[in-house]
């Protein structure tokens, strides 16, 4: 416990650094925020980060238990579920936020923003000759710089989402995507239904 207590506090300007370019991201990012102090006090993206980047550090000191729990206490006060073996650059930001989910194996790189809705899961689990799951295995994608992910999108296994990509909402997702590229579902065919004219 000691080795664990001594290795975070000389952590802690680190994670210090790194919250304060996720609060930039945010304030950056989002047209609605009218200050920071707000975005610290109110916005569940944040509140979430803020506890993922704590029991990131603990996870990676080996401590047991201790860093699940508390990104399961950020997940069910915000909706958003990182876990805490996720590996996650500066400059994160996360929109909204309900439904968000991050698996253990995923890489997110710098300056990445995700809205609602999206996962970065895993798409299947590979097995040992017994036929049970090997833990640990990378099955979780990475997602690399300045990387946009819209609602809704699912992107799963361990593929690559090339830098200064651009992922529609809704879109479902398991294989590579080459930097540069923006991908979105075809448009929806919609019926609009308009009501009768009465007649006076």
């Amino acid at each position: 416990a000691e080795k664990v207590c001594e290795a975070m506090m000389e952590r802690l300007p680190h994670i210090q650094e790194l919250l304060l370019k996720d609060l930039t991201a945010n304030y950056n990012g989002d047209p609605a925020a009218s200050s920071r102090q707000e975005i610290i006090l109110s916005y569940p993206g944040m509140f979430a980060i803020f506890i993922f980047r704590i029991a990131h550090e603990l996870y990676l000191e080996k401590v047991p238990m201790i860093p699940r729990i508390m990104t399961e206490y950020a997940h069910r006060i915000t909706a958003i579920d990182i876990h805490p073996g996720a590996t996650i650059g500066e400059g994160f930001f996360i929109d909204h936020g309900t439904g968000v989910v991050v698996g253990e194996t995923a890489t997110i790189g710098n300056n990445v923003k995700l809205y609602q809705g999206v996962t970065l899961g895993a798409h299947s689990f590979p097995k040992d000759a017994c036929g049970k799951i090997i833990k640990g295995a990378k099955r979780h994608p990475n997602i690399e710089d300045n990387v946009t992910i819209y609602a809704g999108a699912t992107i799963l296994g361990n593929i690559t989402i090339g830098a200064n990509s651009i992922i529609g909402g809704n879109v479902w997702l398991t294989e590579d995507i080459p930097a540069g590229t923006k991908v979105r579902i075809a448009d929806p065919q919609l019926t609009i239904k308009k009501p009768k004219e009465t007649r006076v």
